[in-house]
């Protein structure tokens, strides 16, 4: 089955429970509950890796039950998993019964049942909910809402991030787990040590992220992948609220665009609150209501020293004044940035949003001078047409890249027409220090070199109108 044929089968059972009246974030919450519970039996009976979920609310628990005897048990079942310790308790944190039609429910049940879940070669979980919200958002014609980072990207930036199993490795803006599982995958190969493997599973993994529901779906994509240990490695907070006193060696993430908040949460006593639009924290260098400076200040913080980072960062945060600028500089003099990578467009699910890669690294303060020496710009965007669909984004177009980074020595980098080196005392100098740099030439504004100087065009336009006029006159005599 194809990632693809995936979606559009989850879509087909979101459908049952779109009929029965259910919202958008209500069916594609109880299909992840049903489905977690299916592939959780898949890993106890198949991979015989065991489950955590109590006997009694397993997915054999549904088979056999129908009517209102099946809605009562499900609807049981939510209520206890809900109040479970440790990452059973947050994938099912706030859960309940939605399906109030048991006609429904046992017709979904059956169908999830027919498939084997985890013999699926893909991130099951992030897939279909990030499938859903695809599908939502073209056939409603509803905005996506949210920027999910396309898996190339994610597995190009973690092969040249290179985590060891020994480093402890951070996504304040996990969403469905992208990063922490391409970066798990990624250090599990490196050992055969049962004790490092346990270790790595159990406290080398972690992430916030500020929407419920996302919450849930990661901690159940973890669980998945045997992360955690039975505890939870990520926590349902707004990570800008304070820096905490956990620090980190590497630090991967797609913090959320856009500028003031809109996202309201649910408070433990059930209160809704709005999210805060600016964050005044005394390590911070810089207010703003901008989320992605902030993330960025964030990040500066609670990163190890040494300590590495790459962060997918919009446009304006290279190039925009006040706060950006007074960012930009700190990160020139205190941190070494190293690597700027340009994204191309049509790769996230809103358009026209033009993003980069920003790699850069924490090490002890300097006495004097500036810590980065030379920045790389690796240019994926100029003259790339990509699309969600028929063109996306692949792991062959950021070969290239992944080459010229060359992350086993980047002193032997050496400069191409998409890879260039712009020292310190170039950027420094910039008006507002602006790292937005382009050198390549965009095709597309070849046509526009063809066109004829404004002053001809102007006369060629008001001899078309005087025709126009004349052509009119004549018809009005006429009448």
């Amino acid at each position: 089955m194809t990632e693809a044929s995936l979606i559009t089968k989850v879509w087909n059972y979101a459908t049952i429970m779109k009929d029965a009246g259910l919202s958008y974030t209500d069916y594609v919450r109880q299909l992840t509950y049903l489905l977690f519970l299916k592939m959780d039996h898949e890993r106890d009976t198949l991979l015989a890796e065991g489950s955590i979920v109590p006997a009694a609310y397993r997915w054999n628990s549904l088979l056999s039950l129908n009517g209102a005897e099946l809605e009562q048990h499900y609807s049981k079942a939510l209520e206890a998993l809900s109040k479970e310790s440790g990452i059973i308790g947050t994938i099912f944190r706030r859960a309940k019964n939605e399906i109030t039609e048991p006609a429904k429910l046992k017709q979904l049940i059956s169908l999830i049942n027919k498939e084997t879940w985890l013999a699926l070669d893909m991130d099951v979980k992030g897939a279909i909910y990030e499938g859903l919200l695809q599908k939502n958002a073209t056939e409603t014609k509803a905005g996506a809402g949210q920027y999910f980072t396309p898996r190339p990207l994610i597995r190009a930036m973690v092969e040249v991030m290179r985590p060891t199993p020994d480093m402890s490795v951070v996504d304040p803006a996990c969403g469905t787990g992208g990063f922490l599982l391409a970066a798990y995958d990624y250090m599990k190969k490196q050992t055969r040590d049962s004790r490092i493997l346990k270790e790595l599973r159990a406290n080398k993994l972690h992430g916030n992220d500020i929407t419920p529901l996302v919450v849930n779906l990661c901690a159940m994509n973890l669980y998945l992948h045997g992360i955690g240990e039975g505890k939870c490695p990520i926590e349902e907070k707004d990570s800008l609220l304070s820096a905490g006193s956990k620090r980190y060696d590497m630090c991967l993430t797609n913090p959320p665009f856009g500028k003031k908040s809109s996202t309201t949460i649910v408070g433990e006593d059930g209160s809704l609150k709005k999210e805060k639009d600016n964050y005044e924290r005394a390590d911070f260098i810089a207010t703003t209501s901008n989320k992605q400076i902030n993330f960025l200040q964030h990040i500066m913080t609670i990163l190890n020293t040494p300590g590495y980072a790459a962060v997918v960062v919009p446009d304006n945060v290279l190039f925009e004044g006040g706060a950006g600028e007074k960012v930009r500089k700190r990160l020139l003099n205190e941190f070494n940035l190293h690597t700027i990578l340009r994204l191309p467009t049509g790769i996230f699910y809103a358009q026209g949003v033009k993003a980069n890669v920003i790699f850069f690294e924490k090490h002890p303060p300097l006495t004097s001078g500036h810590r980065t020496q030379d920045v790389w710009v690796y240019d994926l965007r100029t003259n790339m047409n990509l699309t969600l669909v028929e063109n996306s984004l692949s792991d062959e177009h950021l070969k290239d890249f992944i080459k010229c980074y060359a992350a086993e020595d980047r002193t032997q980098r050496k400069e191409s027409e998409r890879f260039k080196k712009f020292t310190y005392d170039e950027l420094i100098k910039r008006d507002k220090t602006n790292l937005d740099i382009i050198w390549l030439k965009d095709d597309s504004l070849k046509e526009l070199e063809n066109l004829p100087e404004p002053e001809i065009l102007l006369k060629d336009i008001v001899k078309n109108l005087k025709g126009c006029l004349s052509d009119l006159e004549a018809l009005e005599k006429k009448l």
